[in-house]
């Protein structure tokens, strides 16, 4: 992260943005994982206002090479003030003007929510810590394992089946349940996530 000298006013306007603002709520919804999510759109106009309020204001540059995307976030105050986020590095979908554009949605969201301080996503620690189990369950990859979507969402994360089998220690997955292959996945996203952090430091 990179910031100017100074940032006493840039603080203090967050601080009162963060005192004010809502997180966004889940609006939309994705019908292959059954989960739903919050669109950039709704982070914009849940936060524009209120940021314009104190003074403060976004700006989001995305770069990259086609198959990788940068996205760097500059949080800027009426002060001249500033804060920058490390670039966030995703894998697009797609070599293509579609997959880089999921690709830059994807990160402008969770970079503006991150640098923001505020969530536009469920909050599952609640449940988790009240050992309320069922609640803080992720959504299941698929009611029934089918695995040609199963591997072709690993392909989107960037991970070959070879990869992936290595992973799982098997090459067998004909007795897997829906649980597991779900588990597998979640935890197949987070190595993802987690690489590409690491690789911005």
């Amino acid at each position: 992260m990179k910031k100017s000298e100074s940032i006493a006013s840039l603080a203090m306007a967050l601080s009162k943005f963060q005192g004010e603002v809502i997180n966004p709520k889940n609006t939309a919804n994705n019908p292959f994982f059954k989960s739903s999510y919050c669109p950039l759109n709704e982070v914009i106009n849940a936060t524009r206002s209120i940021l314009a309020k104190h003074g403060l204001s976004v700006l989001q540059s995305p770069s990259g090479d086609g198959e990788h995307i940068v996205v760097t976030t500059l949080l800027m105050h009426s002060s001249g003030e500033w804060i920058e986020g490390d670039p966030l590095v995703l894998k697009a979908d797609k070599v293509t003007a579609q997959g880089a554009g999921s690709a830059i949605s994807y990160g402008r969201r969770y970079a503006l929510s991150a640098i923001l301080g505020i969530s536009s996503d469920e909050d599952d620690d609640a449940n988790i810590a009240a050992g309320n189990k069922d609640k803080a369950d992720p959504p299941k990859l698929v009611e029934n394992v089918n695995w040609v979507q199963f591997w072709d969402a690993c392909k989107k994360l960037g991970y070959t089946m070879e990869e992936v089998q290595k992973i799982a220690n098997t090459k067998d997955f004909s007795k897997w349940t829906k649980d597991k292959a779900n588990a597998l996945y979640n935890d197949l996203k987070t190595m993802k996530l987690s690489a590409t952090v690491g690789g911005t430091n």
